[in-house]
């Protein structure tokens, strides 16, 4: 019915409860755990054929309830649509990995496994989406998975209240787009992407203009965008680590997506003129998530202000609107996805060990837990922008990219200015818990504490080690955003297909 890597995720994610039934009736513990891996491994298998027809096609058409449907119930994939579905299913591996050990002093593992499963497919979905019809459906397959997995620990109140609050301003996203979807479905009298961007780009309305708002605001939510981003600096800390590692790396970035793709395809910047106001939001984003970031003493807290902070600098991108502005911001997509799942995954390591996310607690911890102290510094520096790790190539690409529009665009000097001053203010955080956690002293609290078990280890340092390389050699990595970013603008390519 679906596209493989979603038909094996929602495969395995059905019949999870089924295997930890087994495994709990025949005393063997892990093999849910090793269920759940297999399925991302098998997803991530039949990834690599769907990459390479997608390299030779440049779009593919796939309906995926029947040809009959051809208005909606279609997928339609880009260079785009692959590079952020591999990303959310190799994020998503690493972290089903991460939990066979981090998780196992919890109950309910089939429960986890499935919804962590079914969220990467509503993520993949969304990816793949060609009509706002498709795109909903799978959008509230991973929202209902995510609030759940947040409020996971449900015997402690902070889940529940973080949860909580999640559910109420994500839902509130979610209706609001569904608004949007409904003025422009009065408009255009289809939900399909290609008829859409045919219409509204030959004519700008009132109502249109109404809903490129609405559409802003909704994926923005999710996107966690200043000022709609208060939900996420309380569902991070409260989520179990391995979750916050999804949240941060890959879930919000599915409201980038969503904002990449319905901007540049439908509300095209030619005909609607968003690049100003798009900046200004960006601006926003950075600065009140790294002067937030400042000012915390919980570590989860802190990284979680950080990722408002680099959302701005995505959408930065996004508002210049050029091949190599999106190639910076989807380049960044990728550098952040790895640097805060690596950081999200050493902050449940050090709160496995030592029980706390109190940095002042977690002093020296960081010399105790000697791998998991050398991956924290190698995600911590990437995320701050320094060289040669691949923070600082994305970052440095964001700001030459304003510099090089700067000269049609005034204003833009001004936003590139705000964005180093920002990346300032991120060296100034990290190398404040580089220095906590890897250089004090250890306290007391620490001082009894071991390393990470081995998967928890192979993950963090497959990330970290992923940071090094992309920046030392950067160029596969960037021709993939590249690619991904030509295929944005190759608007009448996607459109052509359907209409013709």
């Amino acid at each position: 019915m679906f596209t493989w890597p979603i038909n094996l995720l929602v495969i395995f994610a059905i019949t999870t409860p089924l295997v930890y039934t087994l495994g709990v009736k025949a005393s063997i513990k892990k093999l849910v755990d090793v269920w759940a891996v297999i399925g991302f491994i098998l997803s991530a298998i039949s990834f690599y054929p769907l990459y390479l027809k997608v390299s030779s096609e440049k779009v593919l058409i796939h309906y995926w309830v029947g040809i009959q449907f051809r208005g909606v119930a279609l997928f339609e994939i880009d260079m785009l649509s692959i590079f952020m579905a591999g990303l959310f299913i190799f994020i998503g591996l690493l972290t089903a990995i991460y939990s066979t050990r981090y998780m196992e002093h919890d109950t309910r593992h089939g429960e986890y496994y499935a919804l962590l499963l079914l969220m990467v497919s509503g993520m993949v979905g969304v990816a793949f989406a060609g009509d706002f019809f498709t795109l909903f459906i799978f959008w509230e397959v991973m929202c209902l998975t995510s609030y759940v997995l947040v409020a996971f620990r449900k015997e402690q109140w902070e889940p529940i209240e973080a949860g909580f609050k999640y559910l109420v301003m994500s839902s509130a996203g979610s209706a609001t787009m569904l608004f949007a979807m409904s003025i422009l479905y009065g408009i255009v009298g289809s939900l399909n992407f290609a008829y859409m961007h045919k219409a509204l780009s030959e004519s700008v309305t009132p109502w249109s203009m109404i809903s490129l708002a609405l559409i802003v605001v909704g994926f923005g939510v999710k996107a966690a965008v200043t000022p709609f981003h208060t939900w996420l600096p309380d569902a991070h800390p409260a989520a179990p680590s391995s979750i916050s590692a999804m949240l941060s790396g890959v879930v919000i970035k599915t409201g980038v997506y969503g904002l990449i793709r319905v901007m540049m395809l439908l509300f095209t910047p030619e005909s609607y003129h968003w690049h100003t106001a798009i900046a200004i939001l960006a601006v926003l984003s950075m600065t009140t998530g790294n002067l937030m970031a400042l000012l915390q003493s919980d570590l989860k807290r802190l990284l979680a202000f950080s990722s408002i902070g680099h959302i701005g600098y995505i959408i930065f991108g996004l508002s210049i609107a050029t091949v190599y502005g999106l190639t910076g911001s989807l380049f960044h997509v990728l550098n952040h996805a790895l640097g805060k799942a690596l950081l999200f995954l050493c902050s449940g390591a050090f709160l496995l060990a030592a029980g706390t996310r109190d940095l002042n607690q977690l002093a020296g911890i960081g010399r105790k837990m000697k791998i998991t102290g050398f991956t924290f510094i190698v995600g911590s520096l990437a995320l701050a922008g320094v060289p040669p790790l691949n923070g600082f190539q994305s970052e440095f690409m964001l700001v030459l990219a304003g510099l090089q529009v700067g000269a049609s665009r005034n204003l833009w000097y001004l936003f590139s200015a705000l964005m180093l001053i920002n990346i300032l203010f991120s060296v100034g955080y990290y190398l404040r818990i580089i220095q906590v956690v890897t250089l004090h002293e250890p306290s007391e609290s620490v001082s009894r504490v071991k390393e990470a078990p081995k998967p928890m280890l192979f993950s963090m340092v497959l990330i970290a080690i992923l940071c090094i390389l992309i920046g030392i050699y950067p160029g596969p990595f960037v021709n993939l955003a590249n690619q991904a970013a030509q295929s944005v603008l190759s608007v009448e390519s996607f459109v052509k297909l359907i209409i013709h």
